[in-house]
C-alpha cells in the first residue's frame, strides 16, 4: 500500500495489483494548493468524512471529477447535498471495500456547526476516522487524527495505544508549525515504537510505502 498525505487529513492511497485501486480521503481546503491533479493517473474512490472545509473543498472535488468522471463519492448526507447541487453524484452506501463504523466528530460548539461524519475502513487495511478520538476499533494502519481545537495529543496517544494499530499515520496537523509538526513527530515516533507501533512521518506530496513482509516504512 502507497500512501502520500498531501496535508492535514488529506490522503492519496494506493493498492497495486491485484488490488489495484485508488482512493483519496477528506480533499479539503489545506490541500488544494499542494495536490497537483493533473498528476494522478487513476481514482476510483473520494470519501469525505464531513462536510468541514478542511476536510471538503467542493471547488477541489469539482476539479478531481472533472477528470475522472467515474470515480465514485462516499460522504455523509450534508456534503451529498452540496454535490448534488453542482450535479455530481455520491453516496452515503457502504460499496465493495469501504465499510462504515461508529466515529462520531468530536463537539465543536460554539465554534463551529456540528457535522455528521463517517468512519470509514477501507480495503480492511486502513482506518480513517475523520475528526473523532472517540471510535473503538482500527486496522492495520490507523489514520490518527493528533491534534485540532476539539482534540489533544494526550488523548490521541493514549486512544493509539489502547487500539494498537501496526501502523500510524498522523493526520490532522495543520495547526502546527513545522518546528512544532517534526518535533512531536519525533515525541509520537519514540512513544509508539517502545510499544511496538510504527509512527510514519510523512511530508507532503512524498509517498510512504507499506511492505508487511518488510514490516517497514520506506519512501518511494
Amino acid at each position: 500500500m502507497k500512501i502520500t498525505k498531501f496535508k492535514h487529513s488529506c490522503l492519496l492511497v494506493e493498492m497495486p495489483e491485484p488490488v489495484n485501486r485508488t482512493a483519496l480521503f477528506d480533499p479539503g481546503m489545506m490541500s488544494e494548493s499542494v495536490l497537483d491533479i493533473e498528476a494522478l493517473e487513476f481514482l476510483d474512490d473520494i470519501i469525505i468524512t464531513h462536510s468541514h472545509g478542511d476536510h471538503f473543498s467542493l471547488e477541489l472535488v469539482k476539479k478531481l471529477v472533472a477528470k475522472f468522471p467515474q470515480v465514485r463519492i462516499t460522504a455523509p448526507d450534508d456534503v451529498i447535498a452540496a454535490l448534488s447541487n453542482e450535479n455530481i453524484t455520491a453516496t452515503d452506501e457502504e460499496t465493495d471495500g469501504i465499510v462504515f463504523f461508529d466515529s462520531p466528530h468530536e463537539d465543536v460548539s460554539p465554534l463551529y456547526p456540528q457535522p455528521e461524519e463517517i468512519g470509514v475502513h477501507y480495503l480492511d487495511s486502513l482506518t480513517h476516522p475523520g475528526d473523532s478520538h472517540s471510535f473503538s476499533e482500527t486496522k492495520t494502519i490507523l489514520a490518527l487524527p493528533v491534534t485540532g481545537p476539539w482534540g489533544s495529543v494526550i488523548k490521541a496517544v493514549q486512544l493509539a495505544l489502547t487500539l494498537k494499530p501496526a501502523y500510524i499515520i498522523p493526520i490532522h496537523d495543520w495547526h502546527w508549525s513545522e518546528e512544532a509538526r517534526q518535533s512531536t513527530y519525533n515525541e509520537l515516533e519514540r512513544t509508539f515504537q517502545a510499544q511496538g507501533i510504527t509512527f510514519l512521518k510523512p511530508e507532503t506530496g512524498e509517498p510512504l510505502v507499506i511492505d508487511a513482509v518488510v514490516a517497514e516504512p520506506v519512501r518511494s
